[in-house]
């Protein structure tokens, strides 16, 4: 017989008992935060297969029974819900967005912009390093102004390079 059957029977053993202690203390929390207990919930707080939960008769029956504890008295609702409850999540976005306005706020107070929230397409301000055109003349709310710009003349256009023609295309336009 190759192997040792003595050392992996022993590494099994280790195996099973930190799934159960992982699925005891899974249980533990599921309890301290008022959650249902379900084999599945315990599954995933746990980190445990359902097959294990299933096969251990000791975590079966103990699963079993606070689940018709709970049925018989369900768990008090706590005075503030959860840290993962939806209004929580609605109030920390809120708190972060507003204080990522305060910011861009100051920010723009401090370059000397008006402090409106930054447009998807502000400017073609690249189009003048680019082309050497330049920038697309526009209001101070950020709109475009009418094609003749504010001083009358044609708002310029990028230059774009000719496209090359295929052979059986320039011959059809020249009839």
């Amino acid at each position: 017989m190759r192997g040792n059957p003595d050392n992996l029977r022993q590494a099994a053993a280790r195996k099973s008992a930190a799934a159960q202690a992982r699925a005891e203390n899974g249980l533990r929390e599921m309890l301290r935060r008022g959650q249902p207990i379900a084999f599945r919930g315990l599954a995933q707080t746990a980190d445990v297969s359902l097959d294990f939960l299933y096969r251990s008769a000791e975590i079966r029956r103990r699963v079993e029974q606070l689940r018709s504890q709970q049925r018989n008295h369900p768990p008090q609702s706590a005075t503030q819900p959860p840290d993962d409850s939806p209004s929580s999540v609605v109030r920390t976005l809120t708190a972060q967005l507003a204080e990522l306005k305060r910011r861009t706020a100051t920010r723009s107070r401090a370059c000397g912009r008006p402090s409106k929230p930054p447009r998807a397409r502000t400017s073609n301000c690249d189009a003048a390093s680019v082309h050497g055109t330049p920038p697309v003349p526009r209001r101070p709310d950020g709109d475009l102004l009418p094609k003749a710009g504010l001083s009358g003349a044609p708002r310029p256009q990028c230059p774009r390079p000719a496209r090359p023609r295929r052979p059986e295309m320039a011959s059809a336009c020249s009839r």
